[in-house]
């Protein structure tokens, strides 16, 4: 196991203020040598800010990708690799169409747009909004890699370790960390005897590490007051088939992920997290990144796997549509109607959900990836079965799915 980001999330301000960046920076000193020592490899330290539409006067978005570079290097000399300046909000609806140029000006900085409102409503023009971002992002690179940095967000609060959801909601600094644990999952479920075994297995394992980490955060609170808000166990993949969320569903018993007896396993992988005993922040949650996990690339490439099956995954408490790459003409609107499916998951069920959608300029459905990226593993295209919305739901309304209650 592995900690993929510490993710620490502060309100910069704007015009930038140093010291606020200098306080961060300090936190960083003591922070990632804690974990290191303790005998945790640290992949990223991590920079979150409050959403950027409420740093800037309406008139003065246009400034965000001077300030995102501004905030890219000022961050990255106090050590975090990447940056996210959290998401477009339905409020400041203009605020989306900033966000393609500020991704092909910047190298490691992430953005994400809100389909949701506060109160919880889903915005129809913010879904499309968010459409249309993916599409224009998808050509700013020959390969669509721009929206590895872009996600459209359904309800995902503040405080999230994992980029590109996250984001700061105000006030004082807090850190949280990103872990990649699914190679936990992989040998509590290989060793196991049954599944009562292979589930408990998990837990004490997840719990065992999760013991650790809170200890070394507490201790590195009390020295630098940052706030430590939690940790995100959301099983969190690496393109190799040992530390892959799909060998560890497949190890449970489903002969290949995608046939039927997936959604049950993702039911139980996902139970099984709910029952583990620690500190939370962010999903906590399947995370099934196509191109992020060397199983489910290979079970897409076969043909397995659909954007429909991961979807329906999504329904058992998963982080949504993530790495998903589809032909390079898909359209706005046949990307709005993914996004309003995800989003009407989320709240109908009410937990938050994230898309990230990846349009490859010049492929088709079936063709093969191509990426030369250390962190993903080739798949091929998917094919959409998807069509452009009409009548009322390509309208400009907002509407409200209440979660359904139990009985």
């Amino acid at each position: 196991m592995k900690i993929r980001s510490i993710t620490c999330f502060i309100d910069p301000s704007f015009p930038l203020k140093f010291n606020n960046l200098n306080l961060v920076g300090d936190f960083l000193k003591v922070a990632q040598p804690a974990f290191t020592q303790a005998g945790y490899e640290v992949q990223s330290a991590r920079l979150a800010s409050v959403p950027f539409p409420e740093l800037f006067a309406d008139s003065m978005l246009e400034g965000i990708t001077g300030y995102a570079r501004q905030l890219e290097t000022s961050a990255k000399d106090q050590g975090f690799a990447y940056v996210s300046l959290g998401p477009a909000i339905p409020d400041f609806i203009e605020s989306y169409a900033y966000i393609p140029e500020a991704l092909a000006g910047t190298q490691d900085a992430f953005f994400s747009g809100s389909m949701t409102t506060p109160d919880g409503r889903i915005s129809l023009p913010a879904i499309r909004e968010c459409a249309r971002i993916i599409q224009r992002t998808s050509s700013i690179s020959a390969n669509g890699f721009a929206n590895l940095r872009f996600a459209a967000l359904a309800n995902v609060p503040a405080g999230s370790p994992f980029f590109p959801a996250a984001y700061h909601r105000g006030g004082m600094p807090s850190f949280a960390l990103a872990t990649e644990a699914a190679d936990l999952a992989v040998s509590a479920f290989t060793g196991a005897s049954s599944l009562e075994e292979a589930r408990n297995n998990l837990v004490e394992s997840i719990e065992a590490h999760a013991g650790k980490l809170e200890s070394i955060a507490r201790s590195v609170e009390s020295h630098t007051q940052i706030k430590f808000g939690g940790l995100d166990f959301s099983l969190a993949p690496f393109p190799s088939p040992e530390r892959s969320l799909g060998t560890a569903m497949e190890c449970l018993g489903v002969p290949i992920l995608g046939v039927h007896g997936s959604l049950a396993t993702a039911a139980i992988v996902a139970d099984t997290l709910d029952q583990a005993n620690f500190t939370r922040a962010g999903f906590n949650g399947l995370m099934l990144p196509v191109l992020e996990d060397a199983i489910l690339a290979q079970r897409v490439a076969q043909g397995s796997l659909d954007v429909m099956d991961l979807l329906l995954y999504s329904a058992m408490c998963g982080t949504g549509l993530d790495t998903i790459p589809l032909p390079g003409d898909t359209s706005c609107e046949q990307l709005a109607a993914i996004l309003l499916d995800l989003t009407s998951l989320s709240s109908r069920l009410g937990k938050p959900l994230t898309a990230r959608l990846m349009p490859i300029p010049g492929k088709k459905a079936g063709d093969p990836t191509g990426f030369d990226f250390d962190y993903f593993a080739n798949s091929h295209v998917l094919p959409l079965r998807a069509e452009p919305l009409k009548r009322f739901l390509a309208g400009a309304e907002s509407l409200f799915l209440k979660p359904r209650a139990r009985r």
